[in-house]
């Protein structure tokens, strides 16, 4: 079984459970975001945890092992036709520069890693529109000389 395979099994359980990926999440004492995460195949996800949740939304074997493989993390290369996944797309392509500037001048010469990372998504209300909070938590590397 592919992660595509294994996704779309994984939708549709939670679909017919009329579950939310927090409830999921909370079920696995995991962080809702990187539950999604490894659920749409882009995180490999524990034996116990693989386990867990297959027991939760009662798919096979199959299932539980495609969660626990590693992952391609690649994406199409062409410009993403979702509008939430292009609105971050243009964000990173506006603030981009922004971004990688403040960076280095609070931390220095370095990035921020994506794999000692967490993500939260949050929901704040506001009298003009709910707002959405994407938190992106990496830590610092620096680059080395040699």
């Amino acid at each position: 079984m592919n992660k595509e395979e294994m996704t779309d099994l994984i939708i549709a359980a939670k679909k017919s459970k009329n579950l939310t990926w927090e409830a999921i999440g909370n079920q696995l004492n995991l962080g809702a975001t990187w539950v999604t995460s490894a659920c749409l195949g882009m995180n490999s996800m524990p034996e116990e945890s693989a386990k867990t949740l297959c027991k939760f939304l009662e798919l096979d074997d199959d299932v539980c092992t495609a969660l626990q493989e590693y992952p391609h993390k690649a994406w199409d290369k062409t410009i993403p036709q979702d509008p939430v996944v292009y609105r971050l797309y243009e964000i990173v392509g506006i603030y981009g520069d922004t971004i990688k500037e403040t960076i280095a001048e609070k931390f220095g010469d370095g990035i921020m890693s994506a794999i000692d990372f967490s993500m939260n998504i949050d929901k704040q209300e506001d009298p003009k529109g709910d707002r959405v909070v994407i938190t992106l938590n990496g830590k610092f590397l620096r680059y080395s000389t040699w």
